[in-house]
């Protein structure tokens, strides 16, 4: 049962990070528009941000499961509501084109950060759904939420590297990929619902 719910975490996580998002969306145009050397700043922040929401998601949910444990258990209902919503969401989305940037600078991709209500319900929904029920240490929230920055670091880096390959090749076939993606996100809120 762990493996299945921890495989699961993964296509969780990976389907979060890879989706477009405005973490996402900022760097793809930031780097079809400025190119790697100049948008450095921006993706850096965008980094440093991430982290530091994750970290934060950590802190709460201990926080939580320390002064309210049981609220833990209908966090984790809530998460699930907030995939199923996101399974919606990517479903019926289209692609987004985000307007120029007049700037590419570290506080403008750090501070996008910490008004992204999706990484925070992100790192929120992937502590209560798939790690509390077996472990409530601060060290262990704090690793995981670290994981998942580093998980969505990844996925910034490759829509920088694929800059207007991904932007074309998403333009092109967004309704089957983001079919794919809504359906693979239910299977992760069965898995929740199970453990």
């Amino acid at each position: 049962m762990l493996g299945y719910v921890l495989a699961n975490f993964f296509v969780y996580a990976g389907v979060n990070a890879f989706t477009p998002g405005p973490r996402n969306i900022l760097a793809l145009n930031t780097v079809t528009n400025y190119g790697w050397g100049k948008g450095k700043p921006l993706f850096f922040g965008i980094f440093a941000g991430y982290y530091a929401v994750q970290l934060i998601c950590a802190v709460f949910v201990y926080g939580v499961g320390e002064f309210l444990p049981h609220a833990l258990p209908v966090m984790k209902y809530v998460g699930t509501a907030y995939i199923l919503w996101l399974a919606v969401h990517i479903a019926v989305s289209r692609p987004e084109v985000c307007a120029e940037q007049r700037s590419a600078s570290f506080w403008k991709g750090f501070l996008l950060q910490f008004v992204n209500v999706k990484i925070y319900m992100f790192g929120i929904t992937a502590l209560t759904g798939f790690v509390t029920p077996y472990s409530k240490v601060l060290w262990i929230l704090i690793g995981v939420e670290f994981l998942i920055a580093t998980i969505g670091t990844i996925a910034t880096f490759t829509w920088i590297g694929g800059g207007l390959l991904i932007q074309e090749f998403y333009s092109r076939h967004y309704r089957i990929i983001n079919i794919v993606l809504a359906l693979t996100l239910l299977e992760c809120i069965w898995s929740m619902l199970c453990t």
